[in-house]
């Protein structure tokens, strides 16, 4: 088994503290570990020997920087000049899986970098159970069992049970659904039959390339062609960037987890989130007697149900609730907990104002270590 961990996109919606150029998935938001190291932390019942990170190609140095002090950096870090959904970015690591092992077919176990998971017994037993089923050439995908109506994620829709799915309860896939209104999310969660789309898959390498050949050989002829023009870099696999920039942008689920007849479902409780929101990060965080969740130097008064974040100096808070107050050191943000999936619109305007805020924090890193931007003007910059 061979995990592949999908690192890129930019994490808007946890603004300011998660950018363009440093997103959540290197942040370290619930432990001493960050997002992408915690991912390989609750791996380790797993008996694996080689891993995928497939990240943005500006991303590199962050992410080899992480792998190496968790001892995880051995030439697997597989650049994206552009990102192109997760179709692309799987089959590239499955091409570059079936490269390596020419004579196997192994497993592969597609995860996310910026998901927690509380429960890591629980989240590997359930992939051991997988293992029989993806051995047998079904596309094993998790759906969380959901205990609220949520209008942020996709449902999958259960249908029969597998037969021979030993030690394990596992279902046919009926359907992919949308991301519903509340109405239609209350129903789903009512009857029993849906489950949160988590966007984790276990299946074997070539069984998932020949049915991306089946349904989308567009995508698979164009990740062949990138990987032909594959350039060796260290720890980085550098993929050919103007094939790769020919190849269709979409996702795992429409490209082959919606059309293929082996698509199971195994329901999976074991204290999941994608951390999509300030609001999620508060939800599973732990709080204080008065529902508060604090980070650095803060002082909170009469205040209730609030998330509250110091990046440096003394925030305070009196007589409010129900807020997110995240303070960085070039930018503030300030939203009711029930409105923060509108961060993503300020990052918007602030982007297309032309700030900087969007892009970058006052400090940045670089592959010799990192700067802290103090001054700059039109023809100067003060960095420390």
């Amino acid at each position: 088994m061979i995990p592949v961990i999908l690192a890129g996109g930019t994490g808007s919606r946890l603004w300011p503290l998660s950018r363009e150029l440093f997103p959540k998935q290197f942040l370290k938001l619930s432990s001493e570990l960050t997002m992408l190291q915690a991912t390989f932390a609750r791996l380790n019942d797993l008996n694996y020997k080689n891993s995928i990170v497939i990240c943005n190609e500006a991303h590199r140095f962050i992410v080899a920087e992480q792998l190496r002090e968790i001892g995880k950096l051995s030439n697997n870090i597989i650049l994206e000049p552009h990102g192109r959904n997760t179709a692309p970015a799987i089959t590239l690591a499955a091409l570059a899986v079936k490269q390596r092992f020419p004579d196997k077919d192994p497993l592969i176990l597609i995860l996310a970098a910026d998901h927690i998971i509380k429960d890591d017994r629980i989240f590997c037993n359930l992939i051991k159970k997988a293992a029989p089923l993806a051995n047998k050439g079904k596309f094993v995908t998790f759906g969380i069992v959901p205990f609220k109506p949520e209008t942020g994620y996709g449902y999958i829709r259960r249908g029969d049970a597998v037969p021979g799915a030993t030690d394990a309860v596992a279902f046919e896939v009926a359907q992919f659904v949308e991301k519903p209104g509340l109405e239609t999310a209350q129903a789903y969660v009512a009857s029993g039959d849906y489950y949160w789309n988590s966007g984790m898959f276990l299946f074997r390498a070539g069984r998932y390339l020949e049915e991306l050949k089946k349904f989308r050989p567009d995508i698979l002829a164009a990740c062949e062609q990138a990987m032909r023009g594959v350039d060796p870099d260290l720890d980085f696999i550098r993929v050919d960037e103007e094939a790769f920039l020919a190849c269709p942008e979409e996702s795992i689920d429409y490209a082959v987890m919606e059309r293929t007849a082996d698509a199971v479902v195994m329901p999976m409780d074991a204290g999941w989130s994608d951390v999509g929101s300030w609001s999620s990060l508060w939800e599973i965080s732990a709080h204080t007697p008065e529902g508060n969740v604090h980070h650095g130097d803060v002082i909170s008064h009469k205040t209730e149900n609030s998330y509250v974040y110091a990046e440096s100096g003394l925030v305070t808070t009196v007589g409010v609730k129900d807020l997110v107050v995240v303070q960085t050191k070039d930018a503030v943000l300030i939203a009711d907990r029930h409105a923060v999936q509108d961060v993503k619109k300020v990052v918007e305007k602030i982007k297309a104002d032309g700030r900087h805020e969007h892009h970058m924090h006052r400090e940045v890193y670089r592959p010799w270590g990192k700067y802290d931007s103090i001054d700059a003007g039109e023809r100067y910059q003060v960095k420390r």
